[in-house]
């Protein structure tokens, strides 16, 4: 059942599912919380977490509010979450923008992460990022409205392996789901993609301050955070581990889900 919670003015929509250590899972920009029921929220439950997920700022339940925001009040957002909802500490698991987020929290508020597990992440912008982020403004900006088939060749071009898209039947399946999103992006989204601007230190090694365990997930076929991206993140993060998935694009957590779920299980459980 979904609820929510006020955090100084911020309304949060949340859910909770099972029982055991508390794990937050923090989605990517546009994308609402319940995207982790698919494969990720199963998977925690029935290794025995509390699992929580929850939609950012802008997206679903929780309204964007009247002006824009950063990656600081995401950040926020989230450490409140932490503590009032998942009675924090907890463990934190973010991917793309929520990956973001999650590594600033453990970084400003490493009170509140226990475990800290970050997919398709990075710690510096570059060209894709901004020209992506950018691209997603623009179209809201403008009133564009984008046909079905171009959503959707769009988002799987920019999102998915070319391993997804190998067997005509799944390729279909995908470009379904793809051409269902949003034909302009919301108010909500846009402020989103213009707050993954935001929020980048001078320097990756600002994240060697990190000491939440971790566990960097990258995807061999991301083009919007290559893995080289989670690599630098793997080698600044003290005693950071790191996987690339193969066959998987920036949606590597929906494309190959028990390769992922086998990663965060054994790395949320370990001793």
């Amino acid at each position: 059942m979904t609820q929510t919670i006020d955090l100084g003015g911020t309304t949060l929509a949340y859910e909770e599912f099972g029982s055991g250590e508390p794990v937050v899972l923090v989605m990517g920009a546009g994308s609402p919380g319940r995207v982790w029921r698919a494969h990720q929220v199963p998977a925690l439950v029935a290794a025995g977490l509390r699992v929580i997920i929850f939609d950012a700022r802008g997206v679903g339940g929780s309204p964007a509010g009247p002006e824009g925001f950063t990656l600081d009040d995401l950040r926020d957002d989230l450490a409140g979450l932490v503590a009032k909802v998942a009675g924090g500490p907890a463990h934190v698991v973010g991917t793309s923008l929520g990956a973001r987020v999650a590594q600033h929290l453990a970084l400003t508020r490493p009170d509140l992460v226990r475990r800290l597990a970050v997919l398709a992440t990075r710690g510096r912008t570059d060209a894709a990022l901004s020209a992506f982020s950018h691209a997603q403004i623009a179209l809201h900006d403008h009133g564009v409205v984008l046909p079905e088939e171009v959503r959707a060749a769009l988002g799987a071009l920019a999102n998915l392996s070319p391993a997804s898209l190998r067997e005509e039947i799944e390729a279909e399946d995908w470009l379904a789901i793809l051409g269902m999103a949003p034909a302009t992006p919301s108010a909500g989204v846009r402020a989103q993609f213009a707050a993954a601007l935001t929020g980048f230190p001078a320097s990756v090694s600002a994240f060697a301050a990190i000491t939440a365990p971790t566990l960097v997930v990258s995807f061999a076929d991301d083009r919007l955070s290559p893995p080289y991206l989670g690599e630098e993140m793997a080698q600044v993060i003290p005693g950071a581990r790191l996987e690339v998935v193969a066959d998987a694009g920036h949606f590597g957590y929906l494309e190959r889900p028990a390769e992922v779920n086998r990663l965060l299980v054994e790395f949320l459980t370990a001793p």
